[in-house]
């Protein structure tokens, strides 16, 4: 029997991406950890600060928030569940997959849209990690459908994006005594559902994961690259 694997959602998503690196992610899910990383903390408290403002007037008006209209007809909330309860065992690789979800929705129809909100300005740059998000929300999907949102009807990103032009920077109403206010402004982009694409990379997954060791990079991989730039540096 091979050795459990257990990977996030998001994790999973990087296998898809057009430039990903076997070697690199070899490294990653041999590794305790990556060194050199710091995510700043801000990104997470606006995302979790946009989910309790959904859920608030959810609670408050019983009907979704006037700029969630563009999703459709929306008649409730689940609560995310906590990934060490929302998660799948994938018999025919041995893997865990498992993550939380930003938002799932509940529509009139009873179905569920889940969702994900990405603090940031919708650019070129976030184009190019949709292959990443689309294998992450429909991960979420496969695991939804067993752990009671069947069924699931839709996938959705949702950009918040700061307003930060000249002209609303000159608004009076945007500043107090303890500080000042910004706005943000969302954007919607549907996400196919395709759980159909989750088991090949699951596959995958595993293929590279049991390599006795880490496979040839991707050609022209900067993370390689730095990589070698530490290890000649070192000379180990």
């Amino acid at each position: 029997m091979t050795e459990p694997i257990v990977i996030s959602a998001k994790n999973l998503g990087a296998v898809a991406m057009p430039g990903f690196c076997p070697r690199c992610f070899w490294l990653q899910m041999h590794s305790d950890g990556i060194p050199y990383q710091i995510f700043p903390g801000i990104f997470s408290s606006i995302d979790s600060y946009g989910k309790k403002l959904v859920h608030g007037w959810f609670d408050r008006h019983q009907s979704a928030p006037p700029w969630l209209l563009p999703l459709g007809d929306i008649k409730g909330y689940v609560n995310p569940p906590h990934y060490s309860k929302f998660s799948v065992h994938d018999a025919d690789t041995n893997i865990i997959l498992r993550g939380t979800p930003d938002g799932i929705m509940v529509m009139q129809d009873g179905s569920h849209l889940i969702v994900d909100y990405k603090t940031a300005k919708f650019t070129v740059h976030q184009d190019e990690l949709f292959p990443m998000y689309q294998v992450q929300l429909n991960a979420y999907a496969v695991i939804g459908e067993q752990k009671g949102l069947a069924p699931v009807s839709g996938l959705a990103l949702i950009y918040t994006e700061p307003v930060t032009d000249d002209d609303t920077a000159k608004k009076d109403t945007y500043q107090s005594n303890s500080g000042f206010l910004m706005e943000f402004s969302a954007h919607f982009r549907a996400v196919d559902l395709a759980p159909e694409t989750i088991p090949p990379l699951l596959a995958k997954v595993r293929k590279i994961y049991d390599l006795d060791r880490a496979p040839k990079s991707l050609k022209g991989c900067e993370d390689c690259a730095l990589l070698q730039d530490l290890i000649d540096l070192t000379g180990s």
